[in-house]
């Protein structure tokens, strides 16, 4: 783990937030059906798994511990040495991999366009017409009552205004980032983890990645005050 980013999050822990992902009442549609649907049956798709976790980093600034094991013990297939590291590389703290923060609702449109995923799992919203599926909260009073869904009452509205929480969770990495001993710390993160040969491709397809390990590698090993000319790593949004 990158050790520039202890503390990042702990201070900032909302159990109410947590106690909100973990049992699928967020008020945003296809994350609550993720949540409500890993619940019963254990399983989700890798994409969806990267959501949930993407929106409890990101958009709740939760730290990784706690959705960490919550996932854990409801995955069938979990595989701690698989797992940890992708909690740690989802919510950015490994220093060395591009920072992925996916929208709920625009990967609720392209992954469950129609609502048919989000209305088996959340049937307080299957009478919602498909126009509001993804974003119920901005129903008018009368479509609500129509459709049986009052929010704020029988569904949540949304427990955080996702592009606020994604402008700050930016600016804190922003931040941090900028700092020469968490530069030099990201370094020695890929000098140690990054060494190996990579058969899948990783180093390939995570550029920033292969930029540490390409352009600091020999600076960090003559200096332990790796080279100010690190690039930051940049955000993607999806």
């Amino acid at each position: 783990m990158w050790s520039a980013a202890n503390g990042l999050r702990e201070n900032d822990f909302s159990d109410r937030n947590f106690q909100a992902w973990k049992s699928g009442c967020t008020g945003y549609p296809l994350v609550d059906a993720c949540m409500r649907s890993l619940n019963k049956t254990g399983w989700l798709p890798f994409r969806m798994r990267a959501l949930v976790v993407s929106f409890a980093s990101y958009s709740l600034w939760l730290h990784w511990r706690d959705p960490g094991i919550h996932l854990a013990k409801s995955f069938l297939d979990f595989e701690p040495g698989i797992h940890w590291s992708q909690m740690q590389m989802q919510s950015g703290t490994t220093g060395i991999n591009t920072l992925r923060i996916y929208n709920p609702t625009k990967q609720a449109k392209e992954q469950d366009p129609q609502g048919t995923f989000i209305r088996k799992w959340i049937p307080e919203l299957v009478s919602v017409p498909n126009v509001f599926i993804h974003t119920p909260w901005m129903m008018p009073a009368h479509i609500q009552q129509s459709s049986g869904c009052t929010i704020g009452s029988l569904y949540p509205k949304p427990i955080v205004d996702h592009a606020l929480a994604l402008r700050q969770a930016k600016s804190r990495f922003t931040e941090l980032r900028q700092d020469k001993k968490a530069r030099n710390a990201a370094c020695a993160v890929a000098v140690r983890h990054g060494s190996r040969r990579d058969r899948r491709g990783a180093m390939r397809q995570d550029q920033e990645r292969k930029h540490l390990r390409k352009k600091q590698v020999v600076d960090h090993r003559r200096d332990s005050n790796a080279s100010e000319k690190q690039a930051l790593l940049p955000f993607a949004y999806d």
